[in-house]
């Protein structure tokens, strides 16, 4: 269960964003509590990594703010911004490994470039990590070595190398069968309940998010905007937008 503190720890507000003249999505407000698991839903080409890029930083808005944990890394100088950006951890569509790197020194990474610990500190801290997702006993295997679900979870671990308070994931299913797409909803669930962070979901999953997600928002590309918000199983059957509800129901039409 979600944590019912209601900290907000991320608030958007009036964010448009697009590249040069062109707007993707215009005039977003929404907000994350602490420990929520928060989805971002819509079709292809809407803008869900989009925005996602735009929270973590790694682009600029063309309107409004993004306020994390009382900070605006929208108007944050460099090392403001570097160290907002310390208290989020990502996990990448492709899981974004080193290939040439173990499973151990993948996860070692950040520690290494953002703490002065020792060594052997850095290499039992990243032996932790890949424990808490499942991996313990392949420390030293490389990523062509491993599954695509393993993958998924190494990257993972490495997002978590730093203790962060806020986790995003991006499409974090995509690519993965059933049964493993349904492991890493269960490791994301867990995580949640016993670190307390707080997630940020893009996925257009829809099962994986009915199975995880607190809340959500629903951005619609002809509105360039977001349609709808709210849990997304009570958006499902009580939207009274109809696109909505066909999309979130696209799910029962397959077959």
């Amino acid at each position: 269960m979600k944590n019912n503190k209601h900290k907000i720890v991320i608030e958007v507000k009036n964010l448009t964003i697009g590249y040069d003249d062109y707007i993707v999505l215009k005039n977003l407000d929404f907000s994350v509590e602490k420990g929520e698991i928060f989805a971002i839903m819509g079709g292809s080409g809407c803008g869900k990594s989009t925005v996602l890029k735009h929270l973590i930083g790694l682009y600029s808005p063309i309107k409004g703010d993004i306020i994390i944990n009382g900070k605006s890394i929208v108007n944050a100088d460099e090392t403001e911004k570097s160290n907002l950006c310390r208290e989020f951890g990502v996990l990448y569509q492709s899981g974004a490994l080193f290939s040439s790197l173990t499973l151990v020194e993948n996860v070692s990474v950040p520690l290494k470039e953002f703490t002065g610990l020792q060594e052997e500190v850095i290499n039992s801290i990243a032996k932790l990590k890949l424990s808490l997702v499942g991996l313990r006993g392949y420390e030293n295997f490389f990523p062509s070595e491993i599954s695509g679900g393993m993958k998924k979870r190494a990257g993972l671990a490495r997002a978590l190398a730093l203790d962060p308070e806020i986790l995003f994931f991006d499409e974090p299913s995509a690519g993965l069968d059933p049964i493993s797409s349904a492991e890493l909803d269960r490791l994301i669930l867990e995580l949640r309940d016993t670190l307390g962070c707080t997630m940020i979901i893009v996925s257009h999953e829809l099962d994986s998010i009915f199975s995880i997600a607190d809340n959500a928002i629903v951005l619609d590309t002809k509105l360039k905007g977001i349609v709808e918000k709210g849990d997304p199983r009570m958006l499902r059957k009580k939207s009274k937008n109809e696109w909505v509800r066909e999309f979130l129901n696209r799910s029962n039409m397959r077959g």
